[in-house]
């Protein structure tokens, strides 16, 4: 039985696929949450549960050092926690912002660092890092959260080219737009100045969201993410990206096919 250690586990994405993973009888998952009362309704599934802060050394030390206490090391480690810090560049609160790159950036390859000595060790493993589409292309007002999932996609690009010849395969999961408590935590986070020069600009994002977050046609559930989660953990060969969506996959080729200033061009009339 493989051991899959998930982030972030207490809502949306990381729930789901914490359910989905956990019911499989060729995996123990180990769910975590900064407080395990908010997970332990997961025990129903089979999953495990532990503490787990992806912004304290500490915690994240002794989860990794529980599982190879048990079974000798973490052989999949899904990098799931993660959250959006929105606004404009200019009025965004940046010690919100560096919070975010904890919890986004610096929590994800601290975590993947502690688990790669026992997957070496072990001469297998798999790390996949839940990205977004946002990590592929950027949206005014999201400048701050694009950025650090850029910043994931980086990582993990460079990741996948140094461990291969251990025996280890890195993926990335892109999702689109998944109805969780996300939209409503950025829109919170946009709060700019309602007198200052980007007030027109936060307005027409925040309606914007909240319009695409309320379309099915353009949002998902987070099982559908789980799924993907599923095959990136369980495939023989994993691809290196896994976009999830249709609209989120048209978004991506559109920008990539049509260069910076046309998709500009799009978002302000998206945006206006």
């Amino acid at each position: 039985m493989k051991t899959v250690l998930i982030t972030g586990t207490s809502s949306g994405i990381g729930r789901a696929a914490a359910a989905r993973l956990a019911r499989r009888p060729d995996l123990t998952v180990y769910a975590t949450a900064r407080k395990t009362a908010a997970i332990e309704d997961l025990a129903a599934t089979g999953a495990q549960m532990l503490p787990l802060d992806v912004t304290d050394e500490a915690s994240m030390t002794a989860a990794v050092a529980e599982i190879e206490r048990r079974h000798g090391q973490v052989d999949v480690l899904v990098n799931n926690a993660g959250y959006g810090e929105y606004g404009p560049i200019e009025e965004a609160d940046i010690d919100r912002v560096r919070r975010q790159f904890e919890t986004n950036v610096f929590g994800l390859a601290r975590l993947t660092q502690l688990v790669l000595p026992g997957m070496r060790r072990a001469g297998r493993g798999r790390i996949v890092n839940i990205s977004s589409m946002g990590g592929r292309l950027v949206f005014p007002g999201g400048g701050y959260y694009h950025a650090s999932k850029y910043a994931v996609e980086a990582i993990s690009d460079a990741l996948r080219q140094e461990v291969r010849p251990f025996g280890i395969e890195v993926s990335i999961v892109e999702p689109g737009l998944i109805r969780t408590g996300f939209g409503a935590v950025a829109g919170e986070s946009l709060g700019a100045n309602p007198s200052g020069p980007y007030r027109g600009l936060v307005a027409a994002v925040d309606r914007a969201m909240t319009k695409s977050y309320a379309n099915p046609a353009l949002a998902a559930t987070p099982d559908a993410v789980a799924k993907v989660i599923e095959r990136a953990v369980t495939a023989r060969r994993p691809h290196t990206r896994y976009i999830v969506t249709g609209a989120a996959r048209a978004l991506v080729h559109t920008r990539r096919l049509l260069g910076g200033r046309a998709f500009d061009a799009i978002n302000r009339v998206q945006f206006r």
